[in-house]
C-alpha cells in the first residue's frame, strides 16, 4: 500500500511538471538557432538571408489537371484566395492587375522611370509619342489606352510597367504565366516567414491546400517546390521515421529488460527514472527559453537514452531474498553503487556543459536539457526507485548465460598492450583516409531526393525565380551610396546578359532610384508654361483637341516640386516586399543591396565583373555557410577539449589513483577514437551531430568503465557488472541501431555514432578492467 501510494504521488508530481512544461512550452523550427553567432558582417547577411532572404521565402506552385482556359481561371482564383493570407507577402501569376502601380506613385513616374536619362523632354519626344498613341487607338488595345491619354500621353506608366515585370517570365496564356508546354499554370509565392522555420512553411502550404479545395475543382492537380516545401517535406520524413522507430525501439526495450530480469515489473520501473528526467527536463528549458527547437527536444530525448542505464544497473546488482529482507533490499545497493553512479552522472554533465560555452541557443538549450534530464533520472534512481524495489528470487551473477559469458571475457587479452594496434588502427585509418575528415555542407544533412531538386530546378528557370546560391551584396554604406552604386552596376550586369552570362537580375534601383537621379530627372521636366508650348508644337496637325493634355500638365507640376520618393514611400504598394527583399540594414546601421541572379550560366565573368568595384563582391551562400560551419566546428571541439581537462580532474579526484583513472579514461578515448575512424570510413566527413552523438558514446563508455572498476576483483561482483552493462549497451544498440537504419542523414548519423560506439565502448571498458588486487576504496 505505502509503495502504491508513493508510486502515486510520484506520478502526480510529474503530471503537474508535464502539464507546466506544456503550457509555457514554445516549439520553434528556425535552425539558425544551431547555427553560431555571426562574427562578421558576411556572417550576419548569410544568417538572415538563408532565413528571410527572398530565396529562402519562394515557394513556387504549378497547377495542371486541366485545360489552358480552366488553369489560366484556377491561377487567378487561387492567386486572389491567397494574396489576403498573412502567410503571404506577394503572391504573382502574371496577372498585370496584381500588380498595378498604386495611384499615389502616377506622379513620381518620370522620377522613377529612366527615359529622361536617354533623350531630353521636348516636342520630339512628345510627338513620336503621340503619333504612337493615334496607332494605339486603332487598334485592338484602344479601349485599355484611351482613358490613360489625357494623363500620360507617353505611356509612361505602361513602361515603368514593363521595368518592373520579373527579368525572366514564362509563356502567358489569358495573362497567366504558363509552362513551357502550356500544360501547367504556374505562379510564385513569398512568404511572410523564414524559410528556415518549418513550422511556419507549413502553415503557408496549407494555407495553399485550403486555397485548392476552396476551388472545388477535383481535376485539379497542385505542386509545391522551393526551399520552404522541402523543409516541411524532410520535417515530415524525419518526424514519421522517428516515430516508427521510436515505437519499435520502445518494444525491444521493453521485451529485453523483461528478459534480463524475468519480470515484467522491471521494465515498467526503469521506465520511472527516465520519464522523471524527460519532464523534469522539458518543464526546464521551457521556463529558461521562450522557444525550445524541435531538434532540441528530440535531440534531448535520444541523449536521455543514458539515464535508461541508472535503473538498470540498480536491479542487476540486487541481491535475491535469502540475501536481504524485503523491506530494504535495494538501499544497501544502491549506497554500494551510488558514488560509482554520481561520478559517472557528474562527469556526463562536465561534457554537456561544453556545449554552454560555445555560444548557440540550440547548443545551449541541449546541454540544459540534457544536464537537467540525467541528474533528474539519476535521483530518482538513487532516492525514489530503492523504496519500490523487493528483493529478486535469484541472483542474475549465478544465472548459466552470465557465468558462461564471464568466463570468456576472462580469457580476453588484457592491459594496455592489447589496446595498441587498435590505436594505431584508428589514428591511421583517420590520417590515411581520402575522404575529407569534416562535411561543413549544412545541406547535407538534410538531403533533397534529386528529383524534387531536378524539379524545382525545372519551375525556377520557367519562371524566372532567383538564384538560391548565388547574388551580389552591395556595401557602400548609406542607403543613397547603395542605390548609386546599384545603378552603376546595371550597364555591367546588362553586358552580361547580352554576353549570355546571366539571363536575368533585379537591382534595388530598378524600384528605388537614388535621390540624385530623382533629382536629375526631376530637373528635366518643364515648368507648366513650357510644358503647354511643348505640347502645341508637338499636337500640330494631329487631332487631339485643345485642353486635353491639362492633367498631363498637373502631373508634371506635381512631379517638379515632389520630395524625392524614399522606401517608406513605396509601402502598401506591390513593390515595398520586392524592395524589402533587396535592401538589407547591418547591425551597426549600415545599409547594403541585394542583386537577385536568374540563370547564371558565367560565374568566372561575374567574379571578374563584381572584383572590378570594391562596392560590390558576389556571395556564395553554399561557400559561406560551410566556412560558418568550420568556425562552428573548431569553437566546439575547443569547447569539448576544455570540457575533457576538467573530466579529467574530476575523474583523479573521484577514484584517487592514477591507474585507476587510467582503466577507466583510456579505453573511454579509445573507443572514441575508433567509432570516429569507423565511421569516417563508412559515413564520409562528421557533422555537428556525429560530434553531439559522440559525446553521448563516450558517456556512455565511461558508465561501462567506472562500473567495470567498481567490481574489483570480487566474481559474482564482476558478473553483475557484466550483466548490467550489457543490458545497458544492448538496449543503447537497439535503440540507436534502428536509428541508424533511417534514410535520413541526420537520424542516421546519430544512430550509427551511438550504436557503433556503445559496442566499441563496451569491448574496450571490458579488456581494461581490473585484474589485480582489489582496491578497498572501490
Amino acid at each position: 500500500m505505502r509503495r502504491a501510494l508513493l508510486v502515486a504521488g510520484w506520478v502526480g508530481a510529474l503530471l503537474l511538471v508535464a502539464a507546466l512544461a506544456i503550457g509555457r512550452l514554445q516549439v520553434s523550427g528556425d535552425l539558425r538557432m544551431f547555427l553560431p553567432a555571426a562574427q562578421t558582417d558576411q556572417q550576419r547577411l548569410l544568417l538572415d538571408l538563408v532565413g528571410r532572404g527572398p530565396a529562402a521565402r519562394t515557394l513556387l506552385i504549378a497547377l495542371s489537371g486541366a485545360p489552358a482556359e480552366r488553369l489560366a481561371e484556377a491561377s487567378i482564383e487561387l492567386r486572389d484566395a491567397l494574396a489576403e493570407r498573412p502567410e503571404f507577402e506577394l503572391v504573382a501569376n502574371g496577372d498585370d492587375r496584381a500588380e498595378a502601380i498604386d495611384q499615389a506613385l502616377l506622379p513620381y513616374r518620370y522620377l522613377l522611370s529612366p527615359t529622361l536619362d536617354r533623350q531630353p523632354f521636348d516636342a520630339a519626344l512628345l510627338r513620336d509619342e503621340l503619333q504612337a498613341r493615334l496607332q494605339d487607338l486603332g487598334s485592338p488595345a484602344a479601349a485599355l489606352v484611351e482613358p490613360w491619354i489625357p494623363r500620360d500621353p507617353t505611356l509612361e506608366l505602361l513602361q515603368l510597367a514593363e521595368r518592373w515585370r520579373p527579368p525572366v517570365e514564362p509563356d502567358r496564356v489569358d495573362g497567366v504565366w504558363v509552362g513551357p508546354d502550356r500544360r501547367e499554370a504556374l505562379l510564385l509565392l513569398q512568404t511572410a516567414d523564414g524559410g528556415f522555420d518549418p513550422q511556419a512553411q507549413q502553415a503557408a502550404i496549407d494555407a495553399i491546400d485550403a486555397a485548392l479545395a476552396g476551388l472545388a475543382d477535383p481535376a485539379l492537380r497542385l505542386e509545391v517546390s522551393g526551399p520552404g516545401a522541402f523543409a516541411v517535406l524532410l520535417q515530415r520524413q524525419t518526424r514519421a521515421q522517428a516515430t516508427q522507430l521510436g515505437l519499435l525501439a520502445s518494444l525491444g526495450i521493453v521485451l529485453l529488460l523483461a528478459l534480463a530480469y524475468r519480470s515484467l515489473r522491471a521494465p515498467l520501473l526503469a521506465a520511472l527514472p527516465v520519464a522523471s528526467g524527460a519532464l523534469v527536463a522539458l518543464a526546464t528549458v521551457a521556463l529558461l527559453f521562450p522557444q525550445v527547437h524541435g531538434i532540441t527536444l528530440a535531440f534531448g530525448f535520444t541523449l536521455l537514452g543514458l539515464a535508461q542505464d541508472y535503473p538498470v544497473h540498480l536491479l542487476s546488482h540486487l541481491r535475491p531474498r535469502r540475501e536481504a529482507d524485503d523491506a530494504g533490499a535495494a538501499w544497501p545497493v544502491v549506497r554500494a553503487i551510488g558514488p560509482t553512479l554520481a561520478t559517472g552522472v557528474v562527469s556526463t554533465c562536465v561534457a554537456y556543459l561544453s556545449f554552454v560555452v560555445v555560444g548557440i541557443d540550440g547548443l545551449l538549450q541541449l546541454a540544459s536539457f540534457a544536464i537537467v534530464g540525467l541528474l533528474t533520472a539519476a535521483a530518482t534512481t538513487r532516492w525514489l526507485l530503492p523504496a519500490l524495489l523487493s528483493p529478486p528470487v535469484a541472483d542474475v551473477a549465478e544465472r548459466r548465460w552470465v557465468r558462461r559469458l564471464g568466463a570468456v571475457f576472462a580469457r580476453w587479452p588484457r592491459g594496455w598492450p592489447a589496446l595498441l594496434p587498435a590505436a594505431l588502427l584508428a589514428v591511421a585509418g583517420l590520417v590515411g583516409s581520402s575522404q575529407p575528415l569534416w562535411n561543413d555542407d549544412l545541406g547535407s544533412l538534410t538531403p533533397v531526393p534529386p528529383e524534387l531538386l531536378r524539379r524545382e530546378g525545372e519551375l525556377r528557370a520557367a519562371l524566372g525565380a532567383a538564384d538560391v546560391r548565388h547574388l551580389l551584396v552591395i556595401e557602400a554604406g548609406e542607403l543613397e551610396q547603395v542605390l548609386q552604386a546599384s545603378e552603376r552596376l546595371e550597364p555591367a550586369l546588362q553586358a552580361l546578359v547580352e554576353a549570355g552570362a546571366l539571363a536575368g537580375y533585379e537591382l534595388p534601383s530598378t524600384y528605388l532610384p537614388s535621390l540624385q537621379t530623382q533629382r536629375s530627372r526631376q530637373a528635366r521636366l518643364p515648368d507648366p508654361a513650357r510644358a503647354r508650348q511643348l505640347l502645341i508644337e508637338a499636337t500640330a496637325g494631329l487631332p487631339f483637341r485643345h485642353g486635353l493634355f491639362e492633367p498631363f500638365i498637373a502631373d508634371l507640376a506635381a512631379a517638379r516640386t515632389l520630395p524625392p520618393l524614399a522606401p517608406d514611400g513605396l509601402a502598401d504598394t506591390p513593390l515595398s516586399s520586392r524592395l524589402q527583399g533587396l535592401l538589407r540594414e547591418t547591425a551597426d546601421g549600415r545599409r547594403i543591396g541585394l542583386v537577385s541572379l536568374i540563370g547564371l550560366r558565367d560565374r568566372a565573368a561575374l567574379e571578374a565583373m563584381a572584383d572590378s568595384d570594391r562596392h560590390w563582391h558576389l556571395l556564395d551562400l553554399k561557400a559561406a555557410s560551410e566556412s560558418l560551419s568550420s568556425s562552428y566546428r573548431q569553437r566546439l571541439l575547443g569547447a569539448l577539449a576544455l570540457a575533457t581537462l576538467l573530466l579529467l580532474l574530476a575523474l583523479r579526484l573521484s577514484l584517487g589513483s592514477w591507474s585507476r583513472l587510467g582503466r577507466v579514461v583510456v579505453p573511454m578515448l579509445l573507443a572514441t577514437l575508433l567509432t570516429a575512424a569507423l565511421l569516417h570510413a563508412l559515413d564520409g566527413g562528421f557533422t555537428l551531430f556525429h560530434l553531439v552523438s559522440l559525446v553521448l558514446a563516450a558517456g556512455l563508455g565511461l558508465d561501462y568503465a567506472l562500473f567495470f572498476e567498481h567490481a574489483g576483483r570480487d566474481q559474482a561482483a564482476q558478473r553483475r557488472a557484466l550483466h548490467s552493462i550489457l543490458v545497458c549497451a544492448g538496449s543503447t544498440v537497439l535503440v540507436f541501431g534502428l536509428l541508424g537504419s533511417s534514410d535520413i542523414p541526420v537520424l542516421r548519423a546519430i544512430g550509427l555514432t551511438v550504436a557503433v560506439g556503445a559496442v566499441l565502448q563496451f569491448l574496450l571498458a571490458a579488456m581494461l578492467a581490473n585484474r589485480g588486487e582489489r582496491d578497498d576504496r572501490a
